[in-house]
């Protein structure tokens, strides 16, 4: 097993964390930014409002794209046993 094989494992697993993680980052992001100019524009300095509204939108969020996010982590996965002979 040579550093090559290990290190480019290593990149794939967080390329992927990146890729499956990001959208609901920036859902979050959105979601947030927007709540916060709203709160501002209406004087509601509520923290739970905010909080409520973001928990809200990674439950919605994962909801549509969760199947996504579980075949592409099958995927990663199938494929890392299946070089686990060549890694050896």
């Amino acid at each position: 097993m040579t550093t090559d094989i290990l290190v480019d494992a290593a990149r794939q697993a967080v390329t992927l964390g990146l890729e499956t993680v990001g959208p609901l980052l920036l859902i979050v992001l959105v979601v947030g930014l927007v709540v916060g100019l709203l709160q501002a524009a209406t004087q509601v300095q509520d923290q739970s409002v905010g909080f409520v509204v973001r928990l809200i939108a990674v439950v919605v969020s994962l909801l549509f794209l969760l199947p996504w996010m579980l075949d592409r982590l099958a995927g990663y996965s199938a494929d890392l046993f299946e070089r686990i002979p060549s890694m050896l």
